[in-house]
């Protein structure tokens, strides 16, 4: 492609120099780590040679640029992705094997990055990588967790959480900068003067914090482009106290530098505790604080001051985490800067945007007034006085409604809401699909819409579909380009080309030849780690996403369990054999998510060793779900789960990736389900479920599941059967979630109301693929439709209607 011109000859040099300068040894003495940090060392150096002729070409041209503000970055592997995006895959793994080492192996070396846990995180390193391709200048901020979410382990089917120590072979991707730390400031107390008739702020006493940034090097797609993502890590500017040390304190010697460094430990400490929730609060605006600092360095390097930073800069908000990046950057204009309010309100306003992620109340961050006050004393009057002034603008628009004001007022009931904030002073605010951006319309943010509809928009969800097609499904991708060419490659939308196909059998077929090698290698794969063997011809049902009760994996355990019940009651009955697959993460302090998932294991542990079920079904959970995990099971993937209830997933991308490699979804119309279904049509598609409005009218009636489950026999035998225990384990609690209470008490997520919907979308599910011609046409439908959902277009849409960035290159 040019940029990265080189022959495997001259990368086994590099290799070998590598080998030589950093580790001392020459190839044929290298162990297999030393081989692939060599390899990963050299790929680092050509993107950042390649990221300063790109950096030039940036500052000429001085074009405005985005700074992508997200708690979360879940890149996945980078070698494969860095050697793809470069063109020069095949001259590496030459290189590699030339010198007797297995790419295979070398590519197993390296961890996840442990910067994210779920789709938030995935998103945002789809969006950098897709901007990147697309030749804009971009950079992403986050923080550098040193063990990132956790490591999950299954032992009896509980989840352990254990240190995901990603570092020890993933830093290898970090470039420090050691030029660029910045101090961050915690607590002190405010002192107010007056001077040549101006107030001054300042903080006296506060506990400092450094942080410390690392860049990683975002590779685009057969482009000169190569951006940044920024990690920060926290660190005391002191490691100890020697007076301290000398007195034989030696604990309270380091107390400092052991609290400081506590900000960049984990992603998402647990917040069910005074403590947890002080750290996450600390962790957001640390991120924030150093993101903005260097923004503005940035531009005061080419600027005279910051009057035009929203000319020159687009900061945008990925879900609340990122919110204080508000009011640090008022801070920093007011106090710094000398700027009025009146003009950093204007500056900061033009600069920022939002978008939201969830409709989920528990979602929507609120802090205790208290603990934010004494965290982030100037941070708080900021904020207090942003939201006297909104307050104003909410009483003028709802004249006399206190209700009203209350809700939608950033300080309220001693909480500091968040997503009032992002609401009060973005520019933009968008949802992540047509359903979800109307839902926010319409109910959750529906007073402000009223009063400023302008604001709003819709972008819809997009993946890395070179990802999840070329690097992960090689196969597919070499026989779609065998058949339309490779123009796919670098737009998506190009797939719609396959539909010419659509009734040629001989496609079909071989469609249908790949997804089975495709699952033979996952079935190898779940039998070496899982110790299940799994028939490739059965049906693989998926459904791996975060673990949360409003996706419904208890709906799909049900459901099993009730295919189970059917089978031992006549154990001739005629059932299409079926693999159901889980892979998912509770967060460590939701208890019943993690029920769930012992649930779902103990039924694996009985389906799969009852001789009556004959293998007919299978159940397994995969553990440590995550974006390398992902990479083998979507090309495997026959039926993709998107069973969330109606209203309540934003959008979901991993329907996407489903979708590309073929997966047929069974799924509400949630989310972007929503889209996928206009784009593939009725035909293509298994839906059930109560629609979003018609979950409201429930809600609304009071809703009553032991209704349901009183009326339907088979529901009542799983939950009844779940009482009395499944493998020897009482799962009580989780039955009665279903049955006792009304609406908000019991099966808030109306599992029981949905679940003869979703048993009868399954029968239906089952007839199209004892078709195999109609299921295979189907499967070529959803990857030939799937170029709408590519992050490409999604950053397009970004850039010329929210941001108003053009490519550099």
């Amino acid at each position: 492609m040019g940029t990265y011109d080189t022959t495997s000859k001259e990368f086994q040099k590099q290799i070998a120099s590598t080998l030589a300068r950093f580790f001392g040894v020459k190839p044929e003495d290298a162990t297999k780590a030393q081989i692939y940090q060599a390899v990963c060392m050299v790929v680092r150096d050509l993107l950042t040679q390649t990221r300063v002729d790109f950096k030039k070409i940036v500052r000429e041209k001085n074009e405005k640029q985005v700074y992508y503000m997200s708690m979360e970055f879940l890149l996945g592997r980078s070698l494969r992705n860095h050697i793809f995006n470069m063109g020069i895959q095949k001259e590496v793994e030459k290189a590699v094997v030339s010198l007797g080492f297995d790419m295979d192996e070398i590519y197993s070396f390296e961890p996840d990055a442990g910067l994210g846990n779920g789709g938030l995180g995935r998103l945002a390193a789809a969006y950098m990588d897709a901007l990147t391709s697309q030749g804009y200048a971009a950079s992403g901020f986050s923080i550098m967790y040193d063990y990132g979410i956790f490591k999950q382990v299954i032992v009896d089917g509980w989840q352990l959480e254990q240190p995901d120590e990603w570092l020890k072979m993933g830093s290898v991707w970090l470039n420090p900068r050691m030029e660029e730390i910045y101090e961050v400031k915690f607590g002190g107390t405010i002192e107010e003067n007056w001077i040549d008739g101006k107030l001054k702020v300042s903080v006296k006493n506060p506990m400092t914090v450094l942080a410390v940034p690392y860049d990683v090097n975002v590779s685009g797609y057969d482009t000169p482009a190569v951006n940044r993502l920024r990690l920060w890590s926290s660190k005391a500017p002191m490691d100890f106290d020697m007076n301290m040390f000398s007195k034989g304190e030696y604990v309270k010697a380091m107390a400092a530098k052991a609290m400081a460094e506590s900000i960049s430990k984990i992603l998402y400490p647990a917040d069910d505790h005074f403590e947890g929730k002080s750290l996450r609060l600390k962790q957001q605006y640390f991120f924030v604080s150093a993101s903005i600092q260097s923004i503005l360095k940035r531009h005061l390097k080419t600027n005279p001051n910051l009057d035009n930073l929203s000319d020159c800069a687009a900061i945008h908000i990925n879900d609340t985490h990122p919110t204080l990046c508000i009011p640090e950057l008022m801070r920093i204009l007011l106090d710094k800067y000398d700027y009025s309010w009146e003009q950093a309100w204007e500056i900061t306003t033009a600069t920022v945007s939002y978008t939201n992620h969830t409709v989920m109340a528990e979602a929507l961050e609120t802090w205790p007034q208290s603990l934010f006050e004494s965290l982030l004393p100037r941070i708080y009057q900021i904020v207090n006085e942003i939201n006297q002034r909104f307050c104003k603008e909410l009483w003028a628009f709802y004249p006399n409604n206190w209700d009203k004001v209350s809700s939608n007022a950033i300080l309220s009931h001693t909480q500091v809401k968040m997503a009032n904030l992002c609401l009060a002073t973005s520019h933009t605010i968008n949802g992540v699909s047509k359903l979800h951006s109307e839902i926010l319309k319409d109910d959750v943010f529906n007073d402000y819409y009223r009063m400023h509809p302008e604001k709003f928009t819709n972008v819809t969800n997009g993946i890395t579909h070179r990802r999840w097609v070329c690097q992960s499904n090689p196969l597919l991708s070499n026989y779609i380009s065998d058949l339309i060419g490779d123009k796919w490659i670098k737009d998506a939308d190009n797939l719609k080309e396959l539909l010419k196909f659509k009734g040629d059998k001989n496609v079909l077929e071989n469609l249908a030849k790949i997804k089975l090698k495709n699952k033979e290698i996952l079935a190898n794969f779940i039998s070496k780690t899982n110790g299940i063997k799994i028939d490739p011809n059965s049906i693989f049902d998926v459904q791996v996403k975060r673990l949360h009760e409003y996706k419904r994996q208890l709906l799909n355990a049900i459901h099993i369990l009730d295919l189970y019940y059917r089978i031992k009651e006549n154990p001739n009955i005629d059932i299409e054999p079926h693999t159901f697959i889980f892979g998912a993460k509770a967060a460590s302090a939701y208890y019943m998510a993690k029920q769930i998932i012992r649930l779902i294991y103990m039924i694996g542990q009985v389906v799969n060793n009852d001789p009556d079920v004959k293998d007919r079904i299978k159940v397994v959970f995969l553990e440590n779900y995550r974006v390398t995990l992902a990479e083998m099971i979507m090309p495997a993937s026959e039926v993709s789960e998107q069973i969330s209830l109606a209203g309540k997933e934003a959008s979901g991308t991993g329907n996407m990736k489903f979708m590309i490699n073929g997966a047929v979804t069974i799924g509400t119309m949630d989310g972007a389900n929503v889209e996928i279904h206009e784009e593939v049509g009725e035909e293509n598609i298994f839906l059930f479920g109560l629609l979003a409005e018609e979950v409201q009218q429930l809600y609304a009636q009071g809703y009553n599941p032991t209704q349901f489950y009183n009326d339907n026999y088979s529901l009542k035998r799983v939950i009844d059967n779940m009482r009395g225990g499944i493998g020897g384990f009482s799962f009580s609690e989780v039955a009665d979630s279903l049955t006792f209470g009304n609406c908000g008490k019991a099966d808030s997520y109306m599992v029981c109301a949905d679940f003869q919907s979703y048993k009868d979308a399954q029968e239906k599910l089952v007839c199209a693929y004892r078709d195999k011609e109609r299921w295979n046409r189907m499967s070529l439908v959803n990857i030939a439709k799937a170029g709408f959902f590519a992050a490409d277009r999604s950053v397009l849409e970004y850039a010329s209607r929210i941001w108003e960035i053009k490519p550099i290159v």
